[in-house]
């Protein structure tokens, strides 16, 4: 259960970084992002960066091999980067059309699932 928990949390903690650092780029046109300026656009992401540590600190304590969970450091790292890609990838084909993956993006995404099973070798 503590490695769904683990997991789940990362997942949701990566759905916030990556607003964090590419939504200003979608939503450049509303007025807040408009007016705020550079500072203003980064307060907003530390605002947002918040919630994702909120998130991502008690999964990788919850995850830890030492503190009971079920991977080793190493494994956290990898499961992150491995979800940091997904949620990314669904996020510029959701919000930004204009980017197309092709086909060495799978081959990229595949090889690093496959460091995640070997990892967890």
């Amino acid at each position: 259960m503590r490695a769904f928990y683990t997991i789940l949390l990362l997942v949701i903690s990566n759905i916030f970084m990556t607003f964090a650092w590419y939504g200003h780029l979608k939503f450049q046109h509303l007025k807040f992002f408009q007016k705020a300026g550079l500072f203003g656009i980064i307060v907003a992401s530390w605002l947002i960066a918040f919630l994702e540590y909120s998130l991502m600190v008690p999964a990788n304590r919850m995850g830890y091999k030492e503190n009971g969970g079920p991977f080793t450091l190493v494994q956290l790292k990898v499961i992150q980067e491995v979800i940091t890609l997904l949620v990314f990838t669904v996020f510029t084909l959701l919000l930004f059309r204009n980017e197309e993956l092709k086909w060495n993006h799978f081959v990229g995404f595949v090889f690093l699932i496959l460091a995640v099973y070997f990892i967890r070798k």
